[in-house]
């Protein structure tokens, strides 16, 4: 499954149409919501999210679990990319998840 297919499935399921789903979703630069063409591109897999801030948003929206959405999305959330990590930590910690 992809991001823009999950975001799709969720929305149907919760009866939100294209339109409804943009107005809820905020730009984090000006705090304009996003155009449906813009999500349209999204659930299309044309587009990604631009922010965690996004990522977040959709989450909430859609009730679903942020985590989730950041990897379909193919990205970590900002606090693990923040983390002070050398990169043999990095390797081992995607050695372990991948054993799991």
């Amino acid at each position: 499954m992809t991001f823009g297919t999950f975001v799709s499935k969720k929305r149907k399921e919760l009866g939100i149409s294209q339109k409804d789903l943009a107005g809820m979703i905020l730009r984090e630069e000006d705090g304009q919501p996003i155009s449906p063409q813009y999500l349209n591109d999204i659930e299309k897999d044309r587009r990604q999210p631009t922010s965690d801030h996004m990522v977040e948003q959709i989450a909430k929206v859609l009730k679903a679990d942020k985590d989730y959405l950041y990897f379909l999305a193919g990205v970590l959330p900002a606090d693990i990319r923040s983390q002070a990590m050398t990169p043999e930590a990095v390797v081992e910690r995607f050695k372990a998840f991948r054993k799991s």
